[in-house]
């Protein structure tokens, strides 16, 4: 199905001007289409004169469709298009007639002409079948009769109302709630799902008939979280506005109506959003803790390395120096990640940032206690976004293979390269680990080593991945890792 740009583009000679403003009213228009029960199709003039193209469509979520199938992108030529083409030239509203389609069934059609500028630049095709209103209810009344009012600003060029709409506006529609207030700003009709969202807000009578600003500031004892004042709600301007209190909280959308060129009230759109609120606060908590939990672990996990570090320097056996230090070094690599997770929103990190830091300060730590020779290393590729479940073993594990090289690729305080090449590809990872150094032994065991040991087990056992030792023909040692995050 062709879109309005591409049959304005190609098949007709409307403006950028007179497309944004169709774009404009095809945002809008759904509520035209729910409160005239009706399907709506946006008829644009072919560029030769020939016909007319359809160029958009709505469907209503109040009453029953007469598109069976979807019309965008049809064409009819002159001839067939009598009412559109009335209403192109003259600028009118026109009469409804009856049509009836395949199965029988009839339904009424009103062309409505779109004006901008002065100029008649489309028509609409309301289409309401004759079944939709079996009976009159003041609700359905006031309705068709907020309907009309759109639809005659349509044809004075006063709607759309121009201006920044944010996502809040698509998601509220008429039968969530609907208020209609007259020029002074009081209620003069509230569908039952309206006045039952404002008694959840604290209404105690009715709003027929009350101030609507002046009922919405008391209830909310003037602690308003929108952007405008709540004097908008007379219908001024269009806004849109979240009320709550310590019961609820209401999410509106005010659109002002004219006639005349002048203000006639406005129409409200709203939802109780109560339950929706609660729970994204629950979430905040929820997530605000899990962040505090992160932090708290981190703090235990670096005083935890501490006291090892603090116990390494009071021991004078080298193979126990050794050890605590090679301990102070796996829990700084899981207290790493956790810091990392205390600052994110959700349980997933940038793993670069830890890789980064991690042979940083391996490299340093190394340097320091054992005075290895000048060792260098880069990163290629990106590792992306991780879950903190995958994260920690794959820190530790890359804690003991930078570790491992440093200590024996280049003995006797050698330098060198180091090079972690990441390929990740969607949920697949591939991780090899160079070095320029001694290169494997001839009897090379994994198992003989407890950082191989170490490696073995997090990288098969706990990340479910596959792990691999390589002799590079320049010399030195590739150690591979593939894994599924």
């Amino acid at each position: 199905m062709p879109s309005l740009d591409d049959i304005a583009r190609f098949q007709t000679s409307l403006t950028a001007d007179d497309v944004s403003w169709l774009h404009a009213l095809v945002t809008e228009w759904q509520i035209i289409a729910d409160l005239s029960f009706s399907d709506l199709v946006l008829w644009v003039p072919d560029a030769e004169a020939k016909g007319v193209w359809a160029g958009a469509q709505i469907r209503p979520t109040t009453g029953p469709t007469t598109l069976l199938e979807d019309v965008a992108g049809t064409f009819l030529p002159t001839g067939r298009t009598d009412q559109i083409e009335k209403a192109l030239a003259s600028g009118e509203i026109g009469d409804e007639q009856t049509e009836e389609l395949a199965d029988g069934s009839r339904f009424r059609v009103q062309p409505i002409p779109v004006t901008r500028a002065g100029r008649t630049i489309a028509v609409i095709s309301r289409r309401s079948s004759e079944s939709a209103l079996r009976t009159a209810s003041s609700l359905e009344n006031t309705y068709l009769e907020a309907a009309g009012e759109l639809v005659e600003m349509i044809q004075r060029g006063e709607f759309p109302l121009i201006g920044e709409r944010s996502d809040l506006a698509d998601s509220l529609r008429v039968g969530d709630g609907l208020l209609r207030t007259d020029p002074k700003g009081l209620v003069s009709y509230a569908s039952p799902n309206a006045l039952s969202a404002y008694r959840r807000l604290g209404l105690a009578g009715d709003l027929v008939g009350a101030d609507l600003g002046e009922v919405t500031t008391g209830l909310i004892d003037s602690r308003p979280t929108h952007r405008a004042p709540l004097g908008l709600l007379r219908g001024d301007a269009g806004t849109e506005a979240e009320i709550e209190n310590a019961a609820a909280s209401l999410l509106l959308r005010v659109i002002p109506l004219r006639a005349g060129g002048h203000r006639n009230g406005a129409l409200i759109l709203l939802r109780d959003v109560t339950e929706l609120r609660l729970r994204e606060r629950e979430l905040v908590s929820k997530e605000a803790t899990i962040r505090e939990i992160h932090h708290r672990v981190k703090n235990n996990l670096q005083t935890v390395a501490s006291l090892l570090r603090l116990q390494g320097r009071r021991t004078e056996l080298p193979e126990v120096r050794e050890a605590l230090d090679d301990a102070v070094r796996r829990v700084g690599s899981i207290a790493l990640v956790h810091e990392t997770l205390s600052q994110s929103f959700d349980d997933n990190v940038d793993f670069d940032e830890i890789a980064d830091r991690l042979i940083r300060t391996v490299l340093e730590v190394s340097r320091e206690s054992s005075g290895a020779g000048e060792v260098r290393a880069e990163r290629i590729g990106s590792f992306g976004s991780l879950p903190g479940s995958v994260a920690t073993p794959l820190a530790m594990a890359l804690t003991e293979l930078i570790q491992n090289a440093v200590e024996h690729a280049y003995p006797g305080g050698r330098g060198g390269t180091m090079t972690l090449a990441v390929n990740r590809i969607r949920d697949r990872i591939r991780l090899r680990v160079s070095d320029d150094g001694a290169g494997l032994p001839a009897e090379f065991d994994p198992t003989g080593s407890l950082g191989l040991s170490i490696v073995t087990t997090l990288v098969e056992g706990e990340l479910g991945g596959t792990l691999a030792f390589e002799k590079r023909r320049a010399g030195g040692t590739t150690v591979v890792i593939s894994l599924t995050v």
